[in-house]
């Protein structure tokens, strides 16, 4: 293959492109923005007494909405209150909807990270650095993503320790069939390390190793099935995966990054392989190693 390289073309005083060019090419294909699978809802959406929002994507199977302003050269603060503004004002009126914000711009100065990480965690804020690269009379757009939100936490071990319960408190709550089906994927986890036990706590069943929380996966037992909540992000490749093996019912809970997998008595034995491979992919994203 041959190499050449590509030349960085500044779109702010751009003669021909511009930032309609730019909504132009998200709206016709918003994958090249590199946060999934997306449509386009609305481009320059009206804001009641607040201008217009760039685009407002969604995500082709999922409930989860980004809002997007778009800004040439480099980000201000004029351009972080508007994009936050217009998330706000969007989560207030669809609140069905998971909603993230989403800056893009041709620059993102260190100062804009700074001011943005003191609320990231709060507002859910994803900021994409924006190139156009040109070859000969061919030109194109990267996109490269300088900060991600922020992914809820797990639960700190002093509060986890204050909530600790049995097994018959989540029997009583559940039945025991449907513990018995944790059992089950208990044995799929001790095959990636054979030291893994059962954490029962008061909102839900963890993962205890060596004797402390670590809850790359929870169960969250019900009456009538299990759900399996392995902590990964979403890909589609995982889509696939769970699509591929017929898992029905499933969803992404995104502020706490996790895949919700409801499971009833002999699904985790007819889908073993596809649990071993799930677990072990939030193993090794949790920094674990396995034995």
């Amino acid at each position: 293959m041959r190499y050449q390289k590509l030349t960085r073309v500044p779109i702010k005083g751009h003669p021909v492109l511009n930032e309609r060019w730019v909504q132009d090419r998200i709206a016709e294909d918003p994958s090249i923005m590199g946060l999934g699978d997306l449509i386009l809802k609305d481009k320059e959406r009206i804001q009641s007494g607040a201008g217009r929002l760039d685009l407002l994507l969604q995500e082709a199977d999922g409930n989860r909405r980004f809002e997007v302003e778009i800004q040439l050269g480099k980000t201000d603060e004029s351009h972080i209150i508007r994009t936050i503004e217009y998330w706000d004002l969007e989560k207030k009126r669809y609140p069905q909807y998971d909603h993230a914000a989403v800056i893009v711009a041709e620059e993102i100065t260190s100062r804009f990270l700074n001011v943005v990480s003191l609320f990231n965690g709060h507002i859910p804020l994803i900021a994409l650095q924006m190139r156009a690269l040109a070859l000969d009379d061919v030109i194109s757009l990267d996109f490269a993503k300088v900060l991600d939100e922020v992914r809820l936490g797990l639960v700190d071990e002093d509060e986890e320790a204050r909530e600790v319960t049995d097994r018959a408190y989540w029997e009583a709550r559940s039945n025991r069939a449907i513990l018995a089906i944790a059992d089950e994927a208990l044995e799929v986890l001790r095959t990636i390390n054979s030291k893994v036990e059962l954490k029962y706590n008061k909102y839900y069943v963890g993962i205890s190793l060596d004797g402390r929380a670590t809850n790359f996966v929870v169960f969250l037992p019900r009456k009538n099935a299990l759900r399996i909540q392995p902590r990964l992000p979403r890909t589609p490749e995982t889509d696939a995966l769970l699509e591929g093996a017929g898992v029905v019912g499933w969803d992404y809970d995104n502020p706490w990054g996790r895949y919700r997998i409801p499971v009833q008595k002999g699904e985790v034995q007819k889908h073993g392989a596809l649990f071993g491979q799930l677990f072990r992919a939030a193993y090794k994203d949790a920094g674990l190693e396995s034995d």
